[in-house]
């Protein structure tokens, strides 16, 4: 019988190569949207590269008077930014028409950034699902709100791996500084930590730039992508991300 390998991960804004190489490893991905949202984060943003470097896209969200709200509650400020998604759309058209796959993947994002988004961790679970999609990584998808869990920190990442059944958790390697692996195996769950070597691939704009939205990827190496992701065909970073 196969070990059931549980990987659980904040529901970013167009995730970088490190989010999904943990779910390429993983039977089940866990959206962790019920923690309290962190403004100006990668919860909100993240980078493309533009001719440049590397550039944010921003989704302007309303935090004020609610310090604690947790992402899966955190509204998109569409009165106060009208334009934020023509902004974003101009520039991704901008920086990635002239990319060898931009066509295969133009159609997706036009009518993403043609809805009238009302709540972020749908935005951004509606990119997530796409690029998996195009990654062909076939995961179970579960939002931890959606659980019945409880707890903080590693505590709270015990009581998912439980609900979702876990044989196995996949963390990232800052988890190393934090978890207990021991408060794990008490319930018969091992705790694998992530070594992402990023891969170094053909981009629109030179010298290579890393850690930038897995889309850079997407349009950039079609449908190479998911080897690309394992680091197949390609030279590697020495360094490990985290």
């Amino acid at each position: 019988m196969n070990s059931v390998i549980v990987t659980i991960h904040q529901p970013e804004h167009l995730p970088w190569l490190g989010f999904f190489d943990k779910v390429r490893q993983s039977d089940v991905l866990v959206l962790l949207d019920h923690v309290q949202f962190r403004k100006n984060y990668y919860q909100n943003r993240n980078r493309i590269l533009s001719n440049r470097g590397p550039m944010w896209l921003t989704v302007p969200v309303l935090t004020k008077g609610k310090p604690a709200q947790p992402i899966n509650e955190v509204k998109v400020d569409n009165r106060s930014n009208p334009r934020w998604r023509e902004k974003c759309w101009a520039s991704m058209c901008q920086h990635y028409e002239k990319a060898d796959c931009w066509r295969d993947h133009e159609a997706f994002f036009y009518d993403l950034y043609d809805q009238n988004w009302d709540r972020l961790a749908d935005l951004n679970e509606s990119i997530i699902q796409y690029i998996l999609t195009s990654l062909s990584l076939d995961v179970r998808t579960v939002r931890s709100s959606e659980m019945k869990v409880e707890g903080h920190k590693g505590d709270l990442l015990l009581s998912i791996c439980r609900e979702a059944g876990a044989d196995v958790y996949l963390s990232g390697v800052s988890g190393k500084s934090y978890l207990d692996p021991n408060a794990f195996l008490d319930f018969w769950i091992k705790v694998h930590f992530q070594e992402f070597h990023h891969p170094i691939y053909k981009q629109v704009y030179e010298p290579f730039a890393s850690c930038m939205s897995a889309i850079d990827l997407l349009f950039n190496c079609g449908p190479a992508c998911s080897d690309v992701l394992k680091g197949v065909g390609v030279e590697t970073m020495d360094h490990i991300f985290e």
